[in-house]
């Protein structure tokens, strides 16, 4: 579990072009369901059940697995096919099911009309109904040698042979339309019609996000602009943001320096604030630009949230910088 956690805290500090192993991974931490307890079980011994897909233990107490039942899943998942499998058990992550000797795993946010903004109880309670249950699902990811089997029932709604001709269709530069599926810290994922791509948090927007659903929400439909395409292993970055021009790109050309410009506090540090003049355009007041005398911190100055008029000292577009200063407005007024 550790170590997911960490892939997913690598996951937010990634350059805007960059996927690692974490993209996949991404589907089964269910990053808005915020809770430490112990996974959920019914009618079952799944509890060491590890959130990223692989098995550590098997129900009966044995790690014996048919190598036939893993040649026919691969053989399933190369030709795109989809099976009729029983849910066994669920933990926080989702729903689990057995197929022959293999088990596998259902990312919540793989199930089809599955509520993402519910409390643990209510999640709890409407993943442990559907033990028992049977269900159609494909293959999404498989590794033998990690004993990871993971299962999408949205995958399955789509004509076999569909998602590998839409892999195959995606190119860099396109704009499709999507339904958002998952929301979690890191971005958001875009169902494209079978295929799911992945909009990092810093592709969200130009200017600063602090959680993907400031954005956007699940089930709400969204153009995204396609960045990268790796159909081997069926992985889609989007962007949202390059919908819109770099507000940086012009930036000298619609401001001079000594221009007066009205902004809002985004942030305060201790060496200064930070002031957004237009979406996804902040400029940064240090802490000698703030005010004349002494004051113990910027924040005995200014607050997030606080309208303020300010004075460009300099731009600099290509470093995507901006210097402001509130302490010439003072000395004028």
């Amino acid at each position: 579990m550790a170590t997911e956690l960490q892939e997913e805290q690598k996951e937010d500090v990634l350059p805007p072009f960059e996927i690692d192993e974490g993209y996949w991974s991404a589907l089964l931490e269910e990053g808005e369901y915020a809770s430490n307890s112990a996974p959920y079980s019914r009618g079952s011994n799944w509890s060491d059940y590890s959130s990223d897909g692989s098995i550590q233990d098997f129900p009966n107490g044995s790690s014996f697995v048919n190598e036939h039942d893993w040649k026919t899943a691969v053989d399933t998942y190369d030709q795109d096919k989809a099976i009729d499998l029983q849910i066994t058990g669920y933990n926080r992550g989702g729903l689990l099911v057995s197929w022959n000797s293999l088990r596998g795993f259902v990312p919540a946010s793989q199930l089809v009309d599955f509520p993402t903004e519910v409390n643990e109880y209510t999640r709890r309670d409407l993943l442990a109904r559907r033990v028992g249950q049977s269900i159609s699902l494909r293959i999404i990811e498989i590794d033998e040698d990690k004993n990871r089997l993971i299962l999408s029932e949205r995958a399955a709604q789509v004509q076999e042979g569909q998602r590998a001709q839409i892999l195959s269709n995606l190119k860099k530069g396109m704009i499709q339309e999507g339904i958002v599926t998952n929301v979690c810290n890191f971005g958001a994922f875009v169902d494209l019609g079978g295929v799911e791509g992945l909009i990092h948090i810093s592709e969200l927007s130009w200017g600063r996000v602090g959680h993907p659903r400031d954005v956007l929400s699940s089930n709400e439909t969204v153009k995204v602009y396609v960045m990268s395409v790796d159909p081997g292993e069926e992985r889609v970055a989007l962007s949202l943001k390059r919908l819109q021009p770099d507000p940086w790109e012009t930036v000298e050309q619609r401001y001079e320096v000594g221009q007066m410009v009205e902004g809002v506090i985004t942030n305060v540090v201790d060496f200064g604030a930070f002031a957004c003049i237009e979406e996804g355009l902040e400029g940064l007041v240090h802490v000698s630009e703030l005010a004349e005398g002494q004051f113990l911190h910027p924040r005995n100055v200014v607050q997030e949230g606080e309208r303020v008029s300010a004075r460009i000292l300099n731009i600099d577009g290509d470093a995507r910088r901006l210097g402001l200063s509130l302490r010439t407005l003072n000395e004028d007024e």
